[in-house]
């Protein structure tokens, strides 16, 4: 076992794993002295965590907290556990998370899951701790959707996963393969990623202050299979690349990132619209999506593949067939043309424009401060769900829509016009 281990270790460039974990700290966080920070993990990041929690401390970090999560375990409660431990979640360690976010800790998760663990599971039982867990988390969640603290996602090439996206390759060609499609989209493979992704987010700002200085009453979207016209919410503002978060960090909550984003308008969203790339969802790969939207609500949804695991998302609560977000990216994004279905959201929505099922960004609006009655009434969207899936392809047209009614081109095949 130790030997095996250290051959899939070995396959993935060292200095550029310590890159990425640099960015993470320095970028993705801007993680301050004497902050704490929450990470969780799964156990197969081991060796990176250990990175990053050398870059946290090397950076002033007060104290690092890995939590960390394991696929055979995880596998053992569908296996062995009784039916009731499925409406059952951690609360205690989701408030001991929310009460750490509220004293300021940072949050950092590594995403290197194998995406199709729970694939033969009962989608019932996936569904309802699913549904505990998002329960329980929802203090925590709600201290990191409303950007009160500093936060940041990144990845790990784990071997399931690894061998998903390159089937035909052996595990140690695998994950190497997809350790460099990860450094590539992360922008580690220059020699000062730092500096790269400073440029990034410059240019993800200029798209965001186009868009913000345009501040559209609604986009139109359209192309095979959608014809989609997605209200915006009302004194809405648009993000993406670096966001300063309420403590008055700039963070990068997603390494990669190739999106700007902001607040639908949660009761003005019709027509249809179809899925461009498949969804990976808990171990289901969701397939051409199809579904119509009245007076902002989901009232039609079929998919090729996994319909009744999307039937029982849209049935998590009210506000999980409505849309809490709207990203736009180009179809010649890096991750786009790298080909790739990486059965990651992190990755797969920087690839395509897409949508979001369920909670809204507070922040996504010029005020930041607004109480969740105040977000409600303008628009934004409270659920316990928050599930991104792509429409956006080189077919696709978007307009820009005024109040009164004009329109400009926004994409044109796919990209900015």
């Amino acid at each position: 076992m130790t030997s095996h281990i250290s051959a899939i270790d070995a396959a993935i460039d060292p200095v550029k794993l310590d890159r990425l974990a640099e960015v993470a700290i320095k970028i993705g966080l801007q993680l301050q002295p004497g902050q704490d920070l929450v990470m969780t993990a799964p156990t197969s990041a081991l060796g990176f965590v250990r990175r990053i929690v050398e870059h946290a401390y090397k950076a002033g970090a007060g104290i690092v907290t890995p939590i960390f999560s394991d696929d055979e375990l995880t596998l053992a409660r569908y296996r062995h556990a009784p039916d009731a431990s499925f409406d059952k979640a951690d609360g205690w360690l989701y408030d001991g998370m929310a009460k750490a976010f509220a004293g300021g800790a940072a949050r950092l998760a590594v995403r290197g899951d194998n995406p199709m663990l729970l694939a033969s599971q009962d989608p019932a039982k996936v569904s309802r701790a699913n549904k505990a867990t998002s329960m329980a988390y929802r203090p925590a969640l709600e201290k990191i959707t409303g950007f009160d603290i500093n936060w940041n996602i990144v990845a790990y090439p784990n071997t399931a996963w690894a061998k998903l996206v390159f089937p035909n390759d052996q595990e140690d060609v695998a994950v190497a393969k997809l350790a460099d499609a990860i450094f590539s989209a992360s922008r580690v493979n220059s020699d000062d990623p730092v500096s790269a992704w400073k440029d990034h987010n410059a240019a993800l700002a200029r798209r965001t202050a186009w868009l913000n200085g345009k501040a559209f009453h609604a986009l139109h979207y359209t192309g095979p299979g959608t014809d989609l016209t997605i209200g915006l919410a009302d004194g809405h503002k648009w993000n993406g690349g670096a966001e300063t978060a309420k403590n008055g960090i700039t963070c990068n909550p997603n390494i990669p990132t190739e999106e700007v984003f902001t607040t639908p308008h949660a009761r003005r969203v019709e027509g249809h619209v179809s899925s461009t790339k498949p969804l990976s969802y808990q171990g289901t790969l969701i397939d051409n999506i199809s579904v119509r939207f009245e007076e902002g609500c989901i009232v039609e949804a079929n998919a090729s593949k996994g319909a009744d695991v999307l039937g029982k998302v849209l049935d998590t609560d009210e506000g999980a067939r409505r849309l809490g977000e709207v990203a736009l990216v180009p179809h010649s994004s890096p991750i786009s043309q790298s080909g790739l279905l990486f059965y990651n959201t992190l990755f797969d929505e920087n690839a395509a424009s897409h949508i979001a099922l369920g909670q809204c960004y507070s922040t996504c609006f010029n005020d930041s401060n607004l109480t969740p009655q105040e977000v409600a009434a303008r628009g934004g969207n409270s659920s316990l769900i928050h599930i991104d899936w792509m429409i956006g392809s080189g077919k696709i047209d978007i307009d820009g829509v005024n109040k009164d009614g004009s329109t400009e081109p926004v994409m044109r095949a796919g990209e900015w016009a």
